[in-house]
């Protein structure tokens, strides 16, 4: 037997291990290419060592040494993309939290936390919140509208 018929026999066994339609888990093994480039090792692969792969997901050094779901580029396993890293019973595996949305049970009141800025744009307006404390809000044109006091107080107010 040539290597080229061994090679093609062992891509042939690959490919009955993770056919088109279905998932196989592997393990992420390293970042290359200034973490851009995921290496995954897994069961039945074409040869020893870990192959080169896409994500459809953000990898990060933390995630080094996890379980990752993959699928296969055209059903070939030389061609793995990574479609996601498996929880385990640690939680959240980054050292940094998303921002956690709170929203009370009675659905009167929505509270959004951010670290460090907020901003809720549409088009060319913007509402802006800071960690300091500043309020930004622009627009091509801002109305201030009220039925009762319309009350403007700071330590300075400047108008135009």
């Amino acid at each position: 037997m040539s290597g080229r018929d061994l090679i093609e026999t062992g891509l042939e066994e690959a490919l009955a291990i993770a056919p088109s339609n279905s998932v196989a888990t592997g393990e992420l093994i390293a970042m290359t290419d200034e973490g851009r480039t995921p290496l995954v090792m897994f069961p039945g692969q074409p040869g020893t060592a870990a192959l080169r792969a896409r994500s459809v997901v953000d990898l990060h050094g933390a995630h080094i040494g996890r379980c990752v779901v993959l699928m296969f580029e055209q059903a070939d396993p030389r061609r793995p993309i990574v479609m996601g890293v498996l929880r385990g019973d640690e939680g959240w595996p980054l050292a940094s939290k998303p921002a956690q949305v709170e929203i009370d049970a009675d659905g009167e009141r929505l509270i959004l936390n951010a670290r460090e800025q907020m901003v809720l744009r549409c088009g060319k307006a913007s509402i802006t919140l800071t960690r300091s404390g500043k309020v930004l809000i622009q627009g091509s044109y801002v109305l201030s509208r009220s039925t009762g006091v319309n009350r403007v107080k700071g330590g300075a107010v400047q108008i135009n």
